[in-house]
């Protein structure tokens, strides 16, 4: 699709910086003034930020909305995800509260530009063209709802304006550029040696001597933990679908109900070639026009117009698929002028002319077409089969579920073996495994673990819900957790050893290795001695990264370092580093004037970030001490443990 519609980064830099924003207004009420907050009035209130409540529901769609994006929060990472979306809520409130305070506002007229600048398809004649497909657009774009959208948008402006209110005044000295110029720009060459652990842990001895100090030493560290086991009985739905067969009728009744479902639009399959002449003068205009023409000639003449797209178009989100925008329908691209009416006047093969929109000039290709019509009974039947397959084993199932559920409340020490033999059912035995481990042959599931490991030997459960169908379950049997005996752990053990002894044997020869090189060998030499390598760099600059190893800001002594000398060793992640500088390139003086501009911006807007993170963190403090921020620290630790 043309950029408009796949170029996803402003959207999603907007999504996912309030995806934590206060839910609520939709469009048409930002035409209504003084729509205020939720008052602090709800019995769920995790937090109270000037006046407005922060609740377990707010959190909670966050959450959700999270997860939609395709983020799992496991239950071990719940109150860390938790934690930190009331902490951005909070933040937001807090802006907002001091914004309002400040008497600052977003208009109306303002947020609709805004709008309209991230989504002009969505209007024609300055006001939204099509509701439907602005919806459904915001929808894709950010997995929002209009109102979601919208006041997010909303949030967004009022902040910038109180940012701009913070940080306007930012600026930096010339030795600040003068000083980060320096960074940029002074490059070392170092010759050095990286002592890893890893690889010298074969060359540790290991003896069972060694290895029972470790352990006794460490002990602690090796607990068997509680084990469990069970048996249960499963209701398989997989297999239970498999014995539903619906009748021709009912297959032919669901096709007629739902017909609707059933019709297609009108759509064509279109390529694209955009040539973009967004703020551009009325000359500038002109030239591109005469390029789109040669282009369009080109096509005419038979050249590929894949080949064409990929080397014209402006269309970022097309130009790398021969401008391939896939299919589109009725009503999808109004506010694009003519591009519609032409890609649907278009045959198949079919070149158009030049199509002006907004935008820029197009040409456009149809690869296929396809008329608005209902596909037949024939053409569903498939796919029909299995919903209604999947409609009669859910009720079914739901029939069985309650009447296991009814004889667990008979007796819950019901063996599991009459409860599979009443509502025929598959059993069986799961040896123990601790809490951390999957549960046997049910895989991950925090219902039959946390049941599991919380009830009785010999105790029934009720039905829990797996990835295969419902479970009973009974535990069989029960390990306590106990120490560990080296010959349950030895394998680790000696892991753990090998790890401790090869990352101080890492340290001892980088000593070594710089102590021959003090006595006169060549870091190379000495090295190979050792059985190391020496490598060498090209020029670094305190921006760059030492042959993908350590940051460079890291070695800042590297750049003080005369040339020719050996620093002393360092510990850095992978293990220990011995370097020494071997050439220095001075920065350029003529170069300053060239990034002059670039430094400034980059120093002024890190300056900012830093003076507005500063200034929240004291709006914060000043309402914490003016009791206009307030936590529930109960509510939220009911809230954690509610996953």
């Amino acid at each position: 699709m043309i950029e408009i519609f796949q170029s996803r980064d402003t959207l999603v830099r907007i999504f996912m910086g309030l995806v934590i924003g206060v839910l609520g207004i939709s469009m048409l009420m930002y035409l209504v003034p003084g729509m205020g907050g939720q008052q602090e009035t709800s019995p769920d209130t995790v937090a109270s930020v000037g006046g407005r409540s922060i609740t377990t529901n707010d959190i909670s769609k966050q959450l959700a909305q999270l997860e939609r994006t395709g983020q799992h929060i496991s239950k071990e990472m719940r109150g860390l995800y938790v934690r930190d979306t009331l902490d951005r809520l909070v933040d937001q409130r807090a802006i907002e509260y001091e914004a309002v305070r400040l008497g600052l506002q977003v208009t109306d007229q303002e947020t609709a530009e805004q709008i309209r600048q991230l989504l002009p398809m969505a209007f024609a004649g300055g006001g939204v063209s099509n509701l439907e497909n602005y919806a459904a657009e915001v929808q894709q774009r950010t997995n929002m709802s209009v109102p979601e959208f919208e006041e997010a948008l909303h949030d967004s402006l009022l902040e910038q304006k109180l940012r701009r209110l913070v940080t306007d005044g930012v600026s930096v000295s010339d030795s600040e550029i003068q000083d980060e110029f320096k960074k940029r720009n002074e490059k070392v060459k170092l010759e050095f040696v990286v002592i890893k652990p890893a690889e010298l842990e074969a060359k540790v001895a290991v003896t069972d001597a060694d290895l029972n100090a470790f352990f006794e030493k460490n002990k602690l560290r090796y607990q068997i933990p509680e084990k469990r086991g069970f048996k249960y009985a499963l209701l398989d739905m997989a297999k239970l679908r498999e014995m539903v067969h619906p009748s021709e009728q009912a297959l032919q009744d669901y096709y007629k109900e739902n017909l609707e479902q059933y019709r297609v639009q009108s759509r064509v399959h279109v390529e694209e070639i955009l040539l973009k002449t967004t703020g551009k003068t009325d000359a500038e205009v002109e030239e591109i026009r005469k390029k789109a023409e040669d282009v369009l000639a080109k096509a005419k003449k038979g050249a590929k117009f894949e080949d064409l797209a990929k080397q014209y178009s402006e269309d970022e989100g097309t130009k790398n698929k021969g401008g391939d925008m896939g299919w589109i329908i009725r009503g999808q691209t109004v506010g694009l002028g003519e591009f519609e009416q032409t890609a649907f006047s278009l045959k198949p093969g079919e070149i158009s002319g030049l199509v002006k929109s907004m935008l820029g000039f197009h040409i456009l290709k149809v690869v296929e077409r396809e008329d608005a019509r209902t596909k037949t009974f024939e053409e569903v039947r498939a796919s029909i089969v299995p919903v209604l397959a999947a409609q009669a084993a859910d009720a079914k199932a739901s029939e069985i579920v309650d009447k296991m559920a009814g004889a667990v409340r008979q007796s819950s020490r019901t063996p599991v073996e009459e409860i599979a033999k009443q509502f025929n059912l598959e059993t069986a035995t799961v040896a123990p495994v601790s809490a951390s481990d999957p549960m046997g042959t049910l895989g991950v599931s925090n219902e039959v673990r946390d049941f599991v490991f919380g009830a009785q030997q010999g105790e029934d459960s009720g039905p829990l819900h797996v990835d295969r169908g419902t479970v009973i379950v009974s535990v069989t049997q029960i390990e306590a957790a106990r120490a560990a005996k080296l010959a349950e752990v030895r394998a680790k053990v000696e892991a753990d050893y090998r790890s401790q002894e090869s990352t101080t044997l890492a340290k001892q020869r980088a000593a070594e290795l710089y102590k021959r090189v003090q006595g006169g060998e060549t870091l190379a030499a000495a090295a190979k001695a050792l059985g190391f390598e020496a490598q060498t760099s090209d020029f670094v600059s305190q921006n760059d990264s030492l042959v993908g190893l350590t940051p460079m800001r890291k070695l800042g002594a590297a750049f003080t370092l005369p040339v020719g000398q050996t620093a002393p060793p360092i510990s850095q992640g992978t293990g220990w580093l011995v370097y020494r500088s071997t050439e220095r390139q001075e920065p350029n003086p003529e170069d300053l004037a060239k990034q002059k501009a670039d430094i400034e911006r980059r120093l002024v807007y890190s300056k900012q970030q830093t003076a507005f993170e500063a200034f929240q963190e004291a709006l914060k403090q000043r309402m914490i001490r003016d009791g206009k921020l307030r936590i529930n620290e109960p509510i939220l630790k009911r809230l954690i443990s509610a996953g």
